[in-house]
């Protein structure tokens, strides 16, 4: 039983047990909780499945690479539908999406010599990508709503390094298509599915609009957004209710949980504050490696007000290890599962390229 349960959800709440013998459960436990973080991240779940179910991106998708004609604007643009994919549909969205499509289109056509490298770069496209916005991933939108930023704020702190990888990206989609021929258009066939209900597109458009309004702050508080998305669903196709991640919900109450009681524990409180104080950036990078960037944030967020290098850190800490970003699972699963025999070159292959981008990005931080 206990291999079928999420490991880093078993983590949180084992964590989250253990500290509730030092601070007993009380209504402060209550306050622990970031609804609103919460709340919006269900909504935006359910929206995005909601488009993924009317084969929205896949259409997307087809579009752009029906205009490709050589090897290095394949890669490219498979490449950077996750980067920019990542930005407005999360990254892990945008690897569930992105990444099966991806094989099938190599293979299809024949190039897949380099399938390994095109996967591996949309892992690392779309963990960077989604670093500029703050519904890029969970601890983007998380740590917005903790540091009060505006969205221009936001978008300043992160855009260097966006570029950046934007730039290292489209260069090493290059190198690695300097030898690859012509994609072979006898199996190219784009295999997607029909547009599903063009009302339904049009509803999740106008709820995705809401989304972004309560992101920012503007006119709808987070839970009338919960209760509109709540009430249209139900009525609309209440199965996508359950395509939601709860168990990333779950994760972080664990997490919200754990790091509420030790803020309440005198001297472990500043143990992490003194540990951590001046050193967000380097910490929140190692830790993610070991657990993901995701519970790194949680962890770090109740020990520090400098959220902005809290920010930076996680996002950069998602390069690295094979879980220091737990979307980059995702794509690791979706190629080993149709090559199997491969997985340690794709591990290394991984593994090297995250290192450099780790690199440069960290040189930046430092020049910055």
């Amino acid at each position: 039983m206990l291999k079928k349960i999420d490991k880093v959800l078993l983590i949180s709440w084992i964590l989250a047990i253990i500290s509730a013998f030092f601070v007993h459960p009380g209504k402060e436990y209550i306050s622990y909780i970031d609804f609103r973080s919460l709340g919006i991240l269900w909504g935006l779940m359910v929206i995005i499945q909601g488009f993924k179910e009317n084969s929205v991106f896949e259409k997307i998708a087809s579009a752009l690479l029906s205009k490709v004609k050589k090897g290095w604007q394949l890669a490219a643009v498979l490449v950077f539908m996750c980067f920019v994919g990542s930005m407005l549909i999360t990254n892990d969205v945008a690897l569930i999406t992105f990444v099966p499509f991806a094989i099938m289109i190599l293979h299809n056509c024949d190039m897949e010599d380099m399938m390994i490298p095109v996967i591996v770069l949309q892992t690392i496209a779309a963990n960077l990508g989604s670093m500029l916005t703050p519904i890029g991933n969970p601890q983007n939108l998380y740590l917005y709503g903790l540091a009060g930023m505006g969205l221009p704020q936001f978008v300043a702190t992160m855009l260097p390094y966006s570029l950046l990888s934007a730039i290292m990206l489209f260069c090493t989609v290059i190198i690695i298509s300097f030898k690859s021929v012509t994609p072979s258009t006898k199996n190219s066939t784009l295999v997607t599915k029909n547009f599903g209900s063009k009302i339904q597109i049009l509803i999740y458009g106008v709820l995705f609009t809401i989304a972004i309004l309560t992101v920012l702050r503007i006119f709808i508080p987070w839970y009338i957004f919960v209760i509109i998305v709540l009430l249209v669903i139900l009525g609309m196709d209440y199965k996508i209710l359950f395509r939601a991640d709860y168990v990333l919900l779950l994760t972080f109450i664990g997490f919200f949980v754990f790091t509420g009681n030790m803020g309440r524990i005198g001297f472990i409180s500043d143990f992490f504050r003194n540990t951590i104080d001046g050193k967000e950036f380097a910490i929140s990078i190692i830790l993610s490696q070991f657990i993901s960037n995701v519970p790194a944030t949680l962890m770090l967020s109740g020990f520090t007000t400098n959220y902005k290098e809290l920010l930076i850190g996680v996002n950069v800490g998602g390069l690295g290890t094979l879980i220091a970003s737990m979307a980059s699972l995702i794509s690791f699963k979706s190629y080993t599962k149709e090559y199997r025999e491969n997985t340690g070159k794709y591990v290394l292959t991984f593994t090297l390229f995250n290192i450099f981008f780790l690199i440069m990005l960290v040189i930046l931080q430092l020049i910055l």
